[in-house]
């Protein structure tokens, strides 16, 4: 149903129909570039520069801005919808043409004046605040670039100045790690050089010893009561002992440096690691440290700021290189002290085993000196001994033949008694002569007694001079064969101490 005098093309308060082809836009009443201009004219860089050109997401201003000087007060900026200026006092019906009655209609439909002005005011009030605001924040963006802009420069010279004192921190720590690395180096080659005099003594005191026990075995081949348990065999026994003893302290030390050098080398294993790490930390903070803000490669990674994968502190970091240095000083004083424990070692070694074998060799030469002057005695003795044997045996023959001569005066005399048993009668007188051939044949007999016992006795002697003599030749037999063990086959290998002179010096 429509009102009277309202026809169907009028669309005062309905909107345009869809099959309208009548355009809708505004008309254009400038151009773009007269619309808006870049007020920001702060040279900031390229991703931070903002402006009215070059922000393609800020809508331009369609219409051109004018400036206009509002009547209402900006604080009131909403109209009075009582007040007496809204009422549409003024309309009157016959002043309406009556050509327009879908307008007569439609009186009560449409704004007032004071609505338009209010309209415009409160356009005008928005515009104004809207660029105030605008303006503001043009300002405020400009002071905060400047201000960002400061600080970001402050900022980045501030950690490139903490980046330079920490590449100057690493350097110095390296530069300890890296002295007190060669400094254990060298301590390590000393300690290897003194294992090594070691390892060369110890088995150079193998010849000492076998010489030793040579000696030992060589005078058990001693015979008869030159078999004795005498000072030469208690200065060997004592010389083997020493020498083992020795062997026993130089293996200690070299044991004991064995484990120092593993020590040294785990040690040396952690300065090189430390200095390993120093070297490739100090390689990234001077690349970091040279990077600019026109440097290539750089690149955008987000959330690297909420990873936080350090395990250490400055004070931690420090600590870790100081007790890697101050564990290499401890390890590289301990290894001082064992070498110089094992020079002591070496030289208190050799000065007893020189002292030793000096010992044997007095008391080898002291026996020899005593055996060759009882084997000279025994010579003697045996020559003697010889000298008599020829004596007695000259005086036994002496005796028998004295024996011997005795028999024809006794078979006189018996002869001359027979013979005058032969006497008659009174004849056989007692007389002088038959006393005296009596007394002749008693002496005779007598005589030859006592020859025949002196003859015994001298046999007797006889044979003991030859027990004596056998008995010498036996014990100057045995007396050669220990000088000959002594001196020929002992002290011939006992000449020169068997070690090589740089030992022996010590």
């Amino acid at each position: 149903m429509e009102y009277m005098g309202h026809t169907q093309t009028a669309t005062y308060m309905t909107g345009p129909k869809m099959g309208s082809t009548s355009p809708t836009s505004l008309p254009n009443i400038s151009t773009q570039q007269q619309s808006y201009r870049a007020y920001d004219s702060y040279p900031a860089p390229s991703p931070l520069r903002r402006s009215l050109t070059t922000i393609p997401y800020r809508p331009s201003t369609y219409y051109r801005t004018a400036q206009v000087n509002p009547t209402n007060p900006l604080a009131k900026s909403m109209p009075e919808p009582m007040s007496q200026a809204h009422n549409l006092s003024e309309l009157d019906s016959i002043k309406v043409p009556p050509v327009f009655a879908a307008a007569r209609n439609a009186l009560y439909t449409r704004y007032t004046p004071n609505d338009w002005k209010q309209s415009n005011s409160a356009h005008y009030l928005g515009s104004d605040r809207v660029r105030s605001s605008a303006e503001r924040l043009r300002f405020d963006t400009v002071r905060l670039c400047r201000e960002t802009d400061d600080k970001t420069k402050r900022s980045q010279s501030d950690v490139g100045k903490r980046l330079g004192e920490r590449i100057g921190d690493i350097q110095f720590w390296k530069t300890e790690v890296n002295h007190e690395t060669d400094n254990m180096i060298t301590e390590i080659n000393s300690l290897q050089e003194q294992k090594r005099i070691l390892e060369k003594a110890l088995a150079e005191t193998e010849n000492p010893l076998h010489i030793a026990q040579e000696c030992l075995y060589n005078r058990e081949k001693r015979q008869g009561i030159d078999l004795v348990h005498d000072d030469v065999e208690r200065q060997l026994i004592q010389e083997v002992d020493n020498i083992k003893q020795c062997q026993n302290k130089l293996r200690q030390k070299i044991d004991k440096a064995n484990m120092q050098l593993s020590l040294c080398r785990a040690s040396q294993h952690e300065l090189e690691k430390d200095a390993s790490d120093k070297y490739v930390a100090q390689n990234l903070d001077e690349k970091c440290h040279n990077l600019r803000n026109s440097s290539r490669g750089l690149a955008y990674y987000n959330g690297i700021n909420r990873v936080d994968n350090t395990v250490s502190v400055p004070e931690s970091w420090a600590k870790f290189s100081n007790d890697n240095i101050q564990r290499s000083q401890s390890e590289r004083n301990a290894s001082k002290q064992l070498r110089n424990d094992m020079d002591n070692v070496l030289n208190n070694c050799s000065n007893d085993m020189w002292r030793q074998w000096n010992n044997v060799n007095v008391s080898f030469s002291e026996r020899t000196g005593e055996t060759t002057d009882a084997r000279n005695k025994l010579q003697t003795h045996l020559s003697k001994d010889l000298q008599e044997i020829f004596n007695m045996e000259k005086n036994i023959e002496m005796l028998k033949k004295a024996i011997h001569d005795k028999e024809a005066p006794m078979q006189v005399a018996q002869s001359r008694l027979e013979t005058r048993t032969h006497r008659p009668n009174v004849e056989l007188c007692r007389d002088p002569v038959q006393h005296r051939l009596f007394s002749e044949v008693s002496e005779i007999s007598e005589t030859v007694e006592n020859l025949q016992h002196q003859l015994r006795q001298a046999e007797n002697t006889l044979q003991q001079l030859l027990r004596s003599k056998a008995q010498l030749e036996h014990d100057l037999a045995i007396k050669n064969n220990s000088l000959f063990i002594d001196r020929e086959k002992c002290m011939g290998m006992r000449k020169t101490f068997p070690m090589s002179p740089r030992i022996a010096s010590y």
